[in-house]
């Protein structure tokens, strides 16, 4: 669904279709975020569960502080990282399942763009009991862009609870809207960051943990999602390493600090971080490859089953020498490429949030999760789908492939699971392990 509107334009007509029009964010339940449009495709509705959240802080002790690495001597700090949980639960008749989240616009220190709180609607009740009535669920780790947080996607990530998986968001430290730091942060901890809430959703998950995971999630059955920065990270954890032109560069920005080398391919810690309870991984628009951050074999380190999905005029990770080139790269896992056709990056976040269509706001706030050529509410059910089919099959072991077993092109005719006519502008390649 393509928009033909002037820039000057834009915010007004948005503004007024936000707030008046029938996917307005307000505060009663008619509509909110992630909510199936009705040419959403067969798998974006809600599965069956209600939803439960909470907010976990977890720390991770005696890190590199790469902060302050100087002269290649590393410091060490805890590392403090809220997550966000997102899970099966038991609510009861005379409660709603809906959640106000607070979040941000802006950047931390950067006059151009303040920092600005915002709040939206979603569906999920807070602290509600979990339901245990099934046993334990798939394990969802979820890893956002720099900068971003762990709000970004709670269209993608409620409706999964409500198929049952227990969802974990992670507010990667130095990393979000609110305390951006140097990007060689970014670069070293979010594989790290990724493998730490694992181990801790594991432990917190046994049986007697006192926390209310306890019985909750099986973390020996995990799928990774990561978006931009997100998505280098989960492929890293996942067995992808990072090559030594990255280790250089990072070297180089910060004061001759060598901490990344653990997560590239030769190195043998790396090796031997190789963990089997990822089950799938699904990359959007994963950032690196024009950067010289992957190569053939890294890439060759990958062997779980993973869903890429991009725009085919990335901006920032590219995509015929950018995100396409990592899926051909990626010769020893079973993946797809889901692209979407003129679509540039923002092809994960939830839609632009009111705040950011204000007069006066910076226009970055705007597009940082507009897309020009697609509408979001669209790309997020259309995400839903997907993910929902492919984490199923490869966690849940559902018979989705039908949903996934498709022509490379949605133009021709309609796709398994799209309503008629409703399957245009996508492509969808699969490519086995060699």
């Amino acid at each position: 669904m393509k928009l033909f509107f002037t820039r000057c334009l834009l915010p007004t007509i948005l503004f007024v279709w936000f707030t008046t029009g029938t996917f307005a964010q307000t505060n009663n339940d008619s509509f909110v975020i992630g909510d199936a449009l009705p040419d959403a495709p067969e798998l974006a509705a809600r599965g069956n569960y209600k939803v439960g959240v909470q907010t976990l802080e977890l720390i991770n002790k005696n890190q590199v502080d790469v902060l302050n690495s100087k002269g290649g001597v590393d410091p060490f700090y805890d590392r403090h990282l809220k997550i966000e949980v997102w899970y099966p639960a038991i609510i009861a008749a005379n409660q709603k399942e809906l959640e106000t989240y607070n979040a941000t616009l802006g950047i931390l220190k950067d006059s151009t763009r303040p920092l600005i709180p915002f709040s939206f609607t979603g569906r999920a009740l807070r602290n509600a009991a979990p339901d245990l009535s099934s046993g334990k669920f798939p394990l969802v780790i979820v890893s956002h862009g720099y900068v971003g947080s762990k709000l970004l996607m709670t269209y993608l990530t409620e409706n999964l609870a409500s198929k049952g998986y227990v969802v974990v968001a992670i507010n990667h430290t130095e990393s979000t809207y609110n305390d951006r730091a140097g990007f060689q942060s970014t670069l070293l901890n979010r594989a790290k960051d990724i493998l730490f809430i694992l181990n801790q959703v594991a432990d917190l998950s046994k049986a007697g943990s006192k926390s209310f995971l306890a019985g909750m999630a099986d973390a020996d059955n995990t799928a990774l999602i990561g978006y931009s920065m997100g998505g280098y990270g989960v492929l890293n954890a996942a067995g992808a390493g990072y090559s030594s032109k990255l280790t250089a560069a990072f070297s180089q920005m910060s004061g001759g600090s060598k901490a990344i080398d653990v997560r590239t391919t030769d190195n043998a810690e790396f090796k031997a971080s190789s963990d089997k309870r990822i089950k799938a991984v699904v990359a959007f628009a994963p950032w690196g490859m024009q950067r010289g951050v992957w190569d053939s074999a890294g890439l060759a380190g990958l062997k779980v089953p993973t869903l890429f999905i991009a725009g085919s005029l990335d901006d920032v990770s590219g995509y015929e020498d950018g995100i396409k080139a990592i899926y051909k790269g990626a010769v020893n896992a079973n993946r797809y490429l889901l692209t979407y056709i003129n679509a540039r990056h923002n092809v994960a976040p939830n839609p632009p949030p009111a705040a950011s269509l204000k007069a006066g706001v910076a226009f970055d706030e705007y597009y940082h999760y507009a897309e020009p050529s697609w509408n979001e509410y669209r790309i997020n059910n259309i995400n839903q789908h997907f993910v929902t089919a492919f984490t199923g099959i490869y966690l849940k072991q559902k018979d989705y492939g039908k949903y996934l077993d498709l022509p490379e092109q949605s133009n021709p005719k309609t796709w398994n699971g799209f309503k008629p006519r409703t399957s245009t502008g996508l492509e969808l390649l699969h490519a086995v392990a060699k």
